[in-house]
């Protein structure tokens, strides 16, 4: 009796499964450093028409909506977000599911100690190709811990 493999991977379909990880690799590390810079023009370029995003419970529906929430949350703010050993499952042609570890480090305007933490968790995504390119279609942030900076929390912040 023979088994056959589930899915035979040929070389073309490797290459292209590949290729498309590695595009969404790309992307997300568009939307970390766009955020950070704050380029909101670019960073709409991120995310599907109806993409949906629930960071710490704050939740937005449509690329607009979130465009212009993360500008509003934080453009007053010093931001740095790194995300690393994505888990990146292609579920079709044209859709994939990734988680990421990340880290980021968020200054809140103080004129002593620097107010804020440093964020520790993951994102949930879901990614689909939208306008010939992948994008995101939903993130949620799950933070696993927050270490306070020198001069503490600032209200609203995440605990």
């Amino acid at each position: 009796m023979s088994q056959t493999a589930p899915t035979e991977l040929t070389p073309a379909s490797a290459a292209e499964r590949l290729a498309a990880i590695e595009d969404i690799k790309q992307l997300k590390a568009r939307y970390f450093r766009l955020m950070d810079t704050k380029d909101w023009a670019a960073l709409r370029e991120v995310f599907t028409d109806d993409a949906h995003m629930d960071i710490d419970g704050f939740a937005s529906d449509g690329g607009d909506a979130i465009t212009a929430f993360l500008s509003k949350v934080l453009t007053p703010l010093r931001t740095v977000h790194h995300g690393h050993m994505p888990e990146i499952t292609l579920t079709s042609t044209d859709q994939a599911s990734g988680v990421w570890a990340m880290f980021d480090y968020v200054e809140f305007p103080s004129d002593g100690l620097p107010r804020g933490f440093h964020g520790y968790g993951h994102y949930h995504d879901q990614y689909r190709v939208e306008r010939g390119a992948w994008r995101i279609a939903s993130s949620r942030v799950a933070r696993l811990r927050i270490d306070p900076l020198a001069g503490g929390l600032p209200d609203g912040a995440p605990a």
